[in-house]
């Protein structure tokens, strides 16, 4: 059942939080702030360099602001330069306004910040390297952009869609978590939900998910619902490598096979023992898929 915009609740950018723990973890990053602006919106980013090295941009997922990703960045050994997007109403990145929020966090309105970042700090032929929500913003960013890429990286990508199942995960268990986390919740209220996750990124998440806008969370979980994955997939062009966790019930066998069969020219990578967080199930089995897959495209 496709949920209607008008139905999503609104709230004034204000509602994002952010404590000082949550901002001191920024000093314990070895990367660079950077801020490009994407129309009115400043987006913020996390460079990890170096300036010469082949830039790869990381595109978080629907409740993962820039920093929760700092452990794949680090992971990214080789000739890189991972750079993590705080993507519009997460972390330090701009909301859209309140009159055109309902259609701001669209994946056309995602994927124009790409093309912003891109051409704000110069980046020659990127690979970009997206999990779930921004694994879908990466692949129609792939199609529409309007600089050339070395390639893409799609970690998990929701499958959702009209006529499709459902994604996995309803949208009042995302608002509740944020609910949590703006009531001041810490790892261990994190780790019942996520307990096979590294301590650190149940701290993080704890100290980070309140910078999330909640219509950001809202739309793009409706977006999940409205916009079909399958519409882009078979157009994006090679070289594209799809990694799935093997238990994933965002990206099924099922789902696997329909990717394999609309995209032969695409690469299909399992993370055995990792469901839809796969970096976070299974990190070191996730991060050397994806370096195997970095060290093909650069």
């Amino acid at each position: 059942m496709t949920t209607s915009l008008p139905l999503i609740p609104t709230e004034p950018p204000t509602a994002r939080t952010l404590s000082q723990p949550a901002l001191a973890d920024l000093g314990d990053v070895p990367a660079v702030s950077r801020w490009v602006r994407s129309g009115s919106l400043r987006l913020h980013l996390l460079d990890y360099g170096p300036a010469d090295g082949v830039p790869v941009l990381i595109l978080p997922g629907i409740t993962s602001p820039a920093i929760t990703m700092d452990f794949v960045a680090r992971g990214l050994t080789g000739p890189v330069r991972p750079l993590v997007l705080d993507v519009r109403g997460r972390g330090l990145s701009d909301s859209p306004s309140a009159a055109t929020a309902l259609h701001g966090y669209d994946l056309a309105s995602y994927a124009a910040d790409v093309d912003a970042v891109v051409s704000g700090l110069h980046l020659e032929r990127p690979v970009l390297l997206g999990h779930s929500m921004g694994a879908r913003i990466a692949a129609l960013a792939a199609i529409t952009g309007e600089h050339e890429l070395r390639g893409v990286v799609l970690v998990d990508p929701p499958m959702s869609g009209p006529g499709r199942d459902p994604y996995p995960t309803s949208l009042e268990a995302f608002l509740g978590q944020l609910d949590q986390a703006r009531s001041g919740t810490d790892a261990d209220e994190v780790a019942k939900s996520w307990p096979r996750w590294p301590r650190r990124e149940q701290e993080l998440r704890a100290r980070w998910l309140s910078s999330c806008s909640r219509t950001a969370i809202a739309a793009t979980h409706a977006g999940f619902e409205s916009e079909d994955f399958f519409a882009h997939w078979p157009e994006v062009p090679a070289p594209a490598v799809l990694v799935r966790g093997a238990d994933s019930p965002v990206v099924t066998a099922a789902g696997a096979r329909e990717a394999a069969e609309t995209n032969p020219s695409a690469e299909l990578v399992e993370v055995p023992g990792a469901g839809h967080m796969v970096f976070w199930d299974e990190p070191d089995a996730a991060l050397t898929a994806v370096r195997d897959a970095l060290r093909k495209l650069t």
